[in-house]
């Protein structure tokens, strides 16, 4: 078992989660950021990082932290994090792809007495049953004999520049009590909020799925509040201001469920449930009513613009904002392109605008074609589809005034008084 001023240190893969982590270790000790995107490596070795989790002066703060898509370099290393993405399918399974890969190539550097940390989300057992058999047949190494695994999932909160890697405790784990206090002693080097050692690997690994589970239920049951309200008659977020001046109310909104976390998550969960004889209904029936919030939101606009004698077949709809979340480029996982869907299905035209998001990785990721400047006076609708600072800033005025005489303005998000929109969850 390697001590602590032993460590030589690797992050495998440079991503939302990854970068920060190895950035924050760059500054302390020497670290091997390893990806195998080789454009990736060298905007972060230009001091660039798209991702905007990290800036070019945190870059070159952490002076011992070197970039590389060279696996042989990984050899020299003999602590590995392992930060990849742990995406769902087509068909709303767990995709382990990326992370047996990382364990192909971690594997092919272990030597003995190495200890391998992941921190990508999981089910509880992925560690231990799918991902320790790759790096046992291509390092040739018993598992707790000759190497150890550690679990600590990665809590980065994509666009907060409050709640960083180093000020959000960390939960950490080990295969033996040994691993877990060399675990729990690297990052302690780093993690100012402290860390919660947890029993197992496993209790990791579940402690992190349920996190995002319970506020995709959170939302979920809010989100179906906001479809009883309308129905209704009612403001939903006057009842939320109002349910909220009780101190233990949780101030959650309505809205579109996406991103690399919560929109995913629990599908990791309820694909292990079901594993081993469980069908986990109230779960599933949340994760449900949130993908299908797209569709709702499509269904009302339309409604309005019938209202409106808008004539929807052929209409031209400008949805401001494709990232899942505010102030932020990641686009995984957003649920607006659901919008863009159902509106196509009606024969309309959506463009779609948002500046904080690469049009070129939109046009990777969903074959969307940004529009750079939207156009006054141009729109049959507009949907405020997610809550960037320039949208708000824009106020009534100059959103509405890119819509044409007659035309039908949907706040998804709030950011307009109850007065100065014509649709709200």
């Amino acid at each position: 078992m390697r001590t602590l001023s032993q460590v030589r240190l690797a992050v495998i893969g440079l991503g939302y989660v990854g970068l920060p982590l190895a950035v924050e270790f760059g500054k302390k000790r020497s670290v091997t950021g390893f990806d195998v995107n080789a454009r990736r490596i060298a905007e972060l070795q230009a001091g660039v990082d798209h991702t905007l989790e990290t800036d070019a002066a945190e870059l070159a703060e952490a002076r011992h932290l070197t970039f590389t898509t060279d696996a042989a370099k990984l050899r020299k290393c003999n602590v590995f994090i392992v930060t990849v993405p742990t995406p769902i399918d087509g068909h709303k399974r767990p995709d382990l792809t990326p992370l047996i890969r990382a364990s192909e190539t971690v594997g092919k550097a272990l030597k003995a007495g190495d200890v391998v940390i992941y921190e990508s989300t999981v089910y509880p057992g992925a560690t231990e049953e799918d991902c320790v058999p790759v790096l046992e047949k291509f390092s040739g190494l018993k598992f707790n004999v000759d190497f150890y695994c550690g679990y600590s999932p990665e809590r980065i909160n994509p666009g907060d520049k409050e709640h960083r890697v180093t000020t959000i405790r960390k939960v950490t784990s080990g295969s033996t009590p040994e691993a877990a206090d060399l675990v729990d002693e690297l990052y302690n080097q780093i993690i100012t909020a402290g860390t919660h050692r947890a029993e197992s690997i496993k209790v990791a690994e579940a402690a992190k799925v349920i996190e995002n589970t319970q506020r995709d239920l959170n939302i979920a049951l809010i989100n179906e509040l906001a479809l009883i309200f309308n129905r209704m008659g009612i403001d939903t977020e006057a009842v939320l201001k109002a349910a909220g001046s009780k101190w233990n109310f949780l101030p959650f909104r309505p809205g579109l469920v996406g991103g690399h976390c919560i929109g995913v998550d629990p599908y990791y969960l309820t694909h292990k449930a079901q594993a081993i004889g469980y069908h986990p209904e109230i779960v599933l029936a949340g994760r449900r009513l949130n993908d299908s919030m797209g569709a709702y939101v499509v269904t009302q606009l339309v409604k309005a613009m019938t209202r409106r004698r808008i004539m929807v077949d052929g209409a031209r709809v400008l949805v401001m904002g494709l990232a899942f979340k505010e102030n932020c480029p990641d686009l995984r996982n957003t649920r607006v392109v659901d919008i863009v869907h159902e509106l196509r299905g009606y024969g309309v035209t959506a463009e779609v605008h948002d500046p904080w998001v690469s049009a070129e990785e939109a046009k990777h990721e969903y074959g969307l074609d940004m529009v750079a400047r939207p156009r006054k006076g141009r729109y049959d609708a507009i949907v405020l589809a997610v809550a960037h600072e320039q949208f708000k800033a824009m106020g009534e005025e100059k959103i509405r005034a890119l819509g044409k005489t007659a035309h039908v303005l949907y706040d998804l998000k709030y950011l307009l008084p109850a007065t100065g929109s014509d649709l709200r969850l």
